[in-house]
């Protein structure tokens, strides 16, 4: 791991902190709320690849259990690392792996570079799978879990988060593509 690597995993904690300054949008029979925040590990992964994109995360996850106030509406402290919302917070760490992982195969592998609209299709999709799929997966496993919900109405509960988080995709692709087209970084 070299400065730069180190300098990469900082900024996009950093950016994950900062979508947590947008306000929380409660859910009335849910007790996770609607954050920015989920956008966070769609652009790590698209961007500065896996294991710098969870490193990022575990970053983030550091903090909270320090107590800074780095979620979504200034929260903060190791209650949140076991409270209902905590498997979306350890999700991002695989959400971030998953879809890094997923970038690197589908867009930057091999001799020919993707086209352009090809380019961020794959990466949607890498956001979708690894952003949504994964976190939803850890999410609603945690929720079901700690909130005493079957999982089933977890896995219903959460559902809400969808349309919003095929948003996020759908940016953090076209943000992610437009990135590594100007600045090209290895997706490691």
């Amino acid at each position: 791991m070299n400065t730069r690597d180190i300098v990469l995993i900082a900024l996009f904690a950093a950016i994950t902190v900062a979508l947590g300054l947008a306000p929380r949008i409660p859910v009335a029979f849910l007790p996770v709320p609607i954050t920015l925040q989920s956008l966070g590990p769609m652009l790590a992964g698209a961007m500065i690849g896996p294991v710098r994109g969870a490193l990022a995360h575990v970053l983030v996850v550091l903090l909270v259990a320090l107590g800074l106030p780095v979620l979504a509406g200034g929260s903060g402290g190791l209650g949140m690392l076991a409270g209902p919302t905590a498997g979306f917070i350890f999700g991002w760490i695989i959400a971030a792996f998953v879809t890094g992982l997923l970038c690197r195969t589908w867009t930057v592998s091999g001799k020919a570079r993707p086209s352009k609209w090809a380019d961020v299709g794959l990466t949607f999709i890498a956001c979708v799978i690894g952003g949504i799929v994964v976190l939803y997966a850890c999410g609603a496993l945690w929720l079901a879990f700690v909130a005493g919900l079957g999982l089933a109405k977890a896995v219903s509960g959460v559902a809400v988060f969808i349309p919003g988080d095929l948003v996020k995709a759908a940016f953090a692709a076209l943000i992610a593509h437009n990135v590594r087209r100007a600045y090209p970084i290895e997706l490691k």
